[in-house]
């Protein structure tokens, strides 16, 4: 029997109660996707299905403005899991094979500080960061496919009935949508009847790729992979639902960068960083929508905060979202930073980023990003499964410099700073760094973001110098 949770059923899991009190510590599992845009019913997108994420947004709340700190696998789960950008916790790039890149050694996980409250740890699927030492699971559960809802679900039940009476947290690292050796790992499940499948001519294209046929065919590809992710996240909370434990949990669903395409994974732009966020549990408001800027720096102090664990020694940059939960426009929320080194280890392209919703003197709120290219002399890499995929293998044939609204020219050569207007210009087509009437706003990200650097102690702080001659080029 497959473990697939409906519309209805997830509506009876999560009545709201909100004036549940908070006093004992509470279970928390953590659902990661794994290069997952913003590609879903509750963000949206009117053709792909998913009906599981839709009703788990249905009955907590979406996040409108959540942020990765970075659009990497390896660096972004470390900072999902140590609370830490990457140039701090120095998860720089790719963690498997020949990159070998980790957290240091003085970093305290999230799940050592929550074994160090009574609770129980455990991760499925997909890891991918280290060393154990700093994220020390209790259980660690490789052998599972991390694409299949079945195996996933059963995984989750194994875990459940050994966490005992303690409370636990359990990630769920799905490998859907990520590419695979050839498309998207659907080869497998092509006799399954529970699998939806999708026509290039329905899909959507994002401005990033061009409208051709090798790229809505790989798009249709990935639709289908996410709804199988889809499928996986009821079949897990179904187990959870199963055995008792639903109620009692705080759910957190996210992805860990943007969709595996090129001008998304891997770049600090809109497609690789603005992702879902969806947080539901016992005393929490149901179908809310909160737009704050948030960033996945957030979410260990968050569930620090909902577990009444204690935090590390040293302080940590997020802040907790617990108190804006019930505030679907909280103030101070205002600015999300990101930090780029790597990917595979041959792809040195330092970035950082900051967005920030400035409010004008008509008070009127506009929110610009400026994104600084360090090493802008350089052509920007790309990732092996992006260069060898169906659509940039089609526009490199093409030849004819069409990347969407870009050139494939721009993309690969950027300049020293990236200024955009995303109340206007959502999709990041015009860089606004060099307009005369952009000259405040220029300076006032400028500040902001050298500060950060300079409060996280980045190391790359020194390559951002405004006498620099090459500063404007």
């Amino acid at each position: 029997m497959r473990c697939l949770m409906s519309l209805s059923a997830v509506a009876l899991f999560f009545a709201p109660a909100l004036a549940q009190a908070q006093e004992k510590p509470k279970n928390v599992l953590i659902l990661i996707a794994d290069d997952l845009g913003r590609d879903l019913g509750c963000y949206g997108n009117k053709v792909i299905r998913t009906p599981n994420l839709d009703a788990l947004a249905k009955r907590g709340i979406r996040f409108a403005n959540a942020y990765a700190t970075v659009a990497s696998c390896s660096p972004s789960r470390a900072s999902i899991f140590s609370g830490l950008y990457t140039h701090q916790n120095g998860q720089y790039g790719l963690q498997h094979a020949a990159h070998k890149q980790e957290s240091h050694a003085w970093v305290e996980g999230l799940p050592n500080l929550l074994r160090a409250a009574g609770y129980f740890t455990g991760i499925i699927g997909k890891f991918h960061t280290g060393p154990a030492s700093v994220y020390n699971f209790d259980a660690v559960i490789g052998k599972v496919n991390p694409r299949s809802p079945e195996g996933m679900a059963k995984q989750a039940r194994d875990f459940l009935a050994r966490s005992e009476k303690r409370p636990f947290l359990l990630v769920c690292g799905f490998t859907d949508p990520h590419r695979a050796k050839t498309g998207f790992g659907n080869e497998p499940f092509a006799k399954d009847p529970a699998e939806i499948k999708y026509e290039p001519k329905d899909v959507v294209v994002p401005v990033h790729l061009p409208d051709r046929p090798e790229v809505r065919q790989d798009l249709a590809e990935y639709y289908q992979s996410v709804s199988r992710l889809d499928r996986g996240v009821g079949a897990v909370l179904e187990a959870l639902r199963e055995t008792g434990q639903l109620e009692n949990t705080l759910i957190i669903f996210l992805s860990d960068n943007g969709m595996p395409f090129p001008g998304a994974k891997t770049t600090l732009y809109e497609a690789g960083v603005h992702l879902p966020f969806i947080i539901a549990g016992p005393g929490l408001p149901a179908g809310r929508t909160n737009n704050a800027l948030v960033s996945w720096v957030d979410i260990v102090p968050t569930i620090l905060d909902w577990s009444k664990a204690k935090g590390p020694k040293y302080k940590l940059p997020g802040r907790s979202l617990v108190p804006i939960l019930d505030d679907d426009n909280p103030k101070g929320f205002d600015v999300v930073f990101g930090s780029h080194q790597f990917h595979e280890i041959t792809m040195y392209y330092p970035m950082r980023s900051i967005v920030v919703a400035r409010r004008g003197s008509d008070g009127s709120t506009k929110t610009f990003k400026l994104i600084l290219n360090l090493a802008s002399e350089r052509e920007a890499p790309f990732p092996s499964d992006l260069w060898g995929s169906p659509s940039w293998q089609g526009i490199r044939k093409r030849n004819d410099d069409s990347m969407g609204g870009k050139s494939v020219k721009a993309f690969l050569h950027r300049p020293k700073e990236e200024l955009f207007d995303l109340t206007r210009d959502p999709d990041e087509l015009t860089n606004i760094a060099q307009m005369p009437a952009m000259a405040d706003v220029l300076a006032d990200l400028r500040r902001r973001l050298r500060a950060w650097q300079q409060e996280t102690s980045d190391p790359w702080t020194i390559l951002y110098r405004e006498e620099d001659p090459k500063f404007n080029r």
